[in-house]
């Protein structure tokens, strides 16, 4: 699948410029959108930091993919792929803590081909906000595995 490319800007663009771009191309969801997409088979993919996992939270069903790796987890040709990733037609909303890296994050899926990636508004702290399900339990990322010869992080880059 060939994904048009986009027009070089003339000149430098500021993160928020940037950031407003890519957000006219999605259609974001707010929390109980994802909450009932999730129900109804949405992947939800939590890219926040362990850190952040472990201060607030996780959402229960989310797969917890460090940033890094997102893309090589979630392309459904990808050699790395987490076992979720079966589809470029795969509804994927991804949750950072407050909605800007994530937005960044489902623009990059897209131009791998999965056409249905979005972003939830506001993040993880919308999704609390709104009183939604949030587990202490912590859970290892997808990319732990503590055997030396089946290594599965993503190239480092």
């Amino acid at each position: 699948m060939t994904v048009p490319s986009q027009p070089v800007p003339a000149g430098p663009v500021g993160i928020d410029e940037l950031l407003e771009r890519v957000r006219e191309k999605l259609d974001r969801v707010d929390a109980r959108r994802a909450f009932d997409e999730a129900a109804a088979g949405a992947l939800l993919v939590d890219t926040r930091y362990a850190a952040l996992r472990d201060r607030d939270g996780l959402i229960p069903g989310a797969l917890v993919v460090e940033r890094n790796e997102l893309e090589w987890r979630l392309d459904p040709q990808g050699s790395h792929r987490a076992p979720e990733a079966v589809s470029h037609d795969l509804r994927v909303v991804v949750i950072c803590n407050e909605g800007y890296a994530s937005s960044l994050a489902a623009l990059s899926l897209r131009q791998l081909g999965l056409h249905r990636a979005t972003d939830l508004i506001g993040g993880f702290q919308a999704w609390r906000a709104a009183g939604l399900p949030v587990t202490a339990e912590t859970a290892p990322s997808t990319t732990v595995d503590s055997s030396p010869n089946t290594a599965l992080s993503a190239p480092e880059g």
